[in-house]
């Protein structure tokens, strides 16, 4: 640790790398009870805490090594970082990358002038084939964590902690992947604060630092978790290892709803978009908060990167009210009969409805999809329960089906039966406010039995609804005019092509 401590103070990283803010958290600091500090290491030059232990690796090379050049195998932020410094350098550099990299990240790279090789469709071949181009072409490899230049440069996080916040710090939270951000900044915190808890992140499904402790030796995970890529990481370094396994006071995982969670309290306090990796430490500082109610000092958490793909943030944005436990997801068997739907949602009241998928099917029952959201779902969620069973309704929770949340919410319903005649479709649009959806269903009227139902609450100002009626034609000149006197304006889809093809009967 000792010779760790001297590598940190002496590394190379401000001659590209900022000293990063420590900011603040008050909203979700209030909301936990606790000091609450996010180190900002989004705000790098290439948006991430990697330039550091990349620099740091380069300039420490000798003149001839740096001359030849350097590689790696990354798709994300190393890259960047290698790219980045060698250009500062003036030194060749070779990223290879898996052709199904996304563009914007190979751009990214390629803007600092490294030269990019695409081969396979995974790291591992990525990483054989650049290992492969550092013997044949004289390169130098530079790993993304498994170096001691590369640990001491990721270790000046911890240095600049400690100077910023003089007072009493409990924990430092580090999001972990293979290592390097963690065992540098554990190696330098708990030599100078012992008292200091560093605890490792990692999400549930890619924690090979918490397997290879548990174990006592590197584990090979089969597989890990995409979603927060950054830290998909399927052993953890040799190094990296054995200084986490003696310095790290825990490791905690958490899974990919608390990320997302996180990820919007990043943007609620700072007003900007982590990456999940980047998100990740503050979802473990929240999971530790919520068991350990006594503080003895500060909570940090470090934001180690903002490189988010802009296509990802709808399923952020679906997820985040779950891992926040504000929204619960329910799937209820009601009676397939005029009137059992209204009085569904009576039960429900004025609480705030995300979603609602259902779609008739014959004999006897109905199944729906309901999205809630609540200021609690852990106190609110059991008499909601309650209160629908207490109709003779059957009700299973699925809010912590991964399944149900990534492909059924999208998939309830399908063609009609054949025997389901004098069905209308029609196409509504509401004020987005608690009660909007009853009110609805008040002025539609219960004497037409729904056969199709789609609602999702997008944050707009106004809602949208599909739904379809089995209405005789004598009788729409009556629906009609409840419809006008509702208020909401629809649209007419029965002969929508697209409602005729894939929902319209068999």
């Amino acid at each position: 640790m000792t010779d760790y401590v001297r590598k940190i103070l002496d590394a190379r990283v401000y001659d590209v790398a900022e000293q990063t803010p420590l900011d603040p958290l008050p909203r979700l600091g209030g909301r936990i009870g606790a000091s609450v500090f996010l180190k900002r290491e989004d705000l790098q030059p290439i948006f991430s805490f990697k330039i550091r232990g990349a620099y740091n690796k380069l300039v420490r090379m000798t003149p001839e090594a740096r001359a030849a050049g350097v590689v790696c195998a990354s798709a994300g932020n190393h890259a960047q970082g290698v790219a980045l410094s060698a250009k500062r350098l003036g030194c060749r550099a070779v990223i290879v990358m898996p052709v199904t990299t996304p563009p914007i990240k190979v751009e990214a790279v390629r803007y600092h002038g490294a030269e990019i090789v695409l081969t396979g469709d995974t790291f591992d071949v990525a990483h054989e084939h650049a290992r492969a181009l550092e013997a044949e072409q004289g390169l130098t490899f530079v790993h993304p964590y498994d170096d001691p230049d590369v640990i001491a440069g990721q270790g000046t996080v911890g240095m600049e902690i400690l100077h910023q916040h003089p007072d009493p710090i409990e924990a430092i939270f580090v999001p972990v992947g293979g290592g390097g951000l963690a065992a540098g900044i554990a190696s330098y915190v708990k030599f100078l604060r012992p008292e200091t808890r560093v605890i490792g992140v990692e999400p549930v499904d890619a924690a090979s630092m918490k397997a290879a402790i548990e174990a006592g030796h590197r584990v090979v995970l089969d597989r890990v978790g995409l979603f927060a890529d950054g830290v998909a990481v399927r052993q953890a370094g040799e190094e990296t290892f054995r200084l986490c396994r003696d310095l790290l006071d825990d490791v905690i995982t958490a899974d990919t709803d608390a990320i997302c969670a996180a990820v919007k309290d990043v943007f609620e306090d700072v007003r900007v978009i982590a990456e999940p990796a980047g998100a990740l430490s503050l979802a473990g500082l929240k999971a530790y908060a919520a068991r350990v109610p006594e503080r003895t000092g500060a909570l940090v958490a470090i934001a180690s990167g903002a490189n988010m793909n802009f296509d990802r943030l709808r399923h952020v944005a679906e997820r985040a009210e779950i891992g926040e436990a504000r929204e619960i997801l329910l799937a209820v068997t009601i009676p397939e009969r005029p009137g059992s739907y209204r009085r569904f949602i009576q039960v429900l009241g004025d609480r705030s409805i995300t979603e609602f998928n259902y779609r008739y099917a014959a004999g006897g029952d109905a199944h729906v999809f309901v999205g809630i959201k609540l200021a609690d779902a852990r106190r609110d969620k059991p008499p909601i329960i309650a209160a629908l069973e207490g109709l003779g309704h059957r009700v299973l929770d699925i809010s912590a089906d991964e399944t149900a949340k990534l492909h059924i919410r999208y998939m309830v319903g399908g063609r009609a039966p054949a025997g389901l005649a004098d069905e209308l479709l029609l196409r509504f649009e509401f004020p987005e406010r608690p009660g909007a959806l009853l009110r609805f269903l008040d002025g539609v009227g219960p004497d037409w039995n729904i056969t199709l139902f789609h609602y999702r609450n997008h944050g707009a100002d106004y809602g949208r609804v599909l739904v379809g009626l089995q209405v005789a034609m004598a009788d729409r000149p009556r629906l009609e005019r409840q419809l006008a006197a509702l208020g909401y304006p629809y649209e007419d889809e029965t002969d929508n092509p697209a409602y005729r093809l894939f929902l319209g009967t068999a």
